[in-house]
């Protein structure tokens, strides 16, 4: 080869971006690793639900305790849930006011917002905010367990079967790569 002549140049792949780096191929890989689509899809939905629980610090103790329970993948419960946290944040305080008002408590906590709580803590501490959010917590829980059974249930059938699809893909992909004689 001359010099004036250059060798080719490799094409370097597209880079992934990070939400399917971090999110999408950790979920990918339990498919490959055997986790079958319907485990894979209930562990997917039930760390959803556990995700926007509208209590701070049972989200990692339900999901654990829930995954080893029902024999599921607790890494992806544990993924799927903490990566609602951002929700969770946003849903918590029209959660406690639905919660308030189903408990019969909605004119205590009608202006409840997150500067107003952070207030109540600094005068009156934690036994004032207890107080005022108990039952509001209450009903809080119980509409999100009422939202959360077809929360799970529509997730479970929509990730089944993209699942069941992205696996058939994969076989079909192995089975056109191996050779023929083996």
């Amino acid at each position: 080869m001359s010099p004036s002549e250059s060798e080719p140049q490799p094409v370097a792949a597209p880079s992934r971006s990070w939400l399917r780096r971090r999110v999408l191929d950790p979920f990918l890989d339990l498919l490959k690793a055997g986790l079958s689509p319907e485990k894979l899809a209930l562990t997917i939905g039930l760390g959803v639900a556990f995700g926007l629980v509208p209590l701070f610090g049972v989200t990692t103790l339900v999901s654990v305790a829930t995954a080893l329970r029902l024999r599921l993948n607790v890494a992806a419960m544990q993924l799927a849930a903490h990566l609602m946290s951002a929700f969770q944040l946003i849903l918590l305080i029209p959660f406690l006011r639905t919660g308030a008002t189903i408990m019969g408590q909605g004119d205590k906590v009608k202006g409840l917002t997150v500067a107003r709580i952070r207030h109540l803590i600094d005068h009156e501490g934690w036994a004032a905010v207890v107080n005022l959010l108990w039952r509001a917590e209450l009903g809080a829980l119980l509409l999100w367990a009422l939202m959360a059974v077809p929360l799970v249930a529509l997730l479970y059938f929509i990730l089944r079967a993209v699942f069941r699809r992205v696996l058939a893909k994969q076989s079909t992909a192995q089975a056109e790569a191996a050779p023929e004689g083996i």
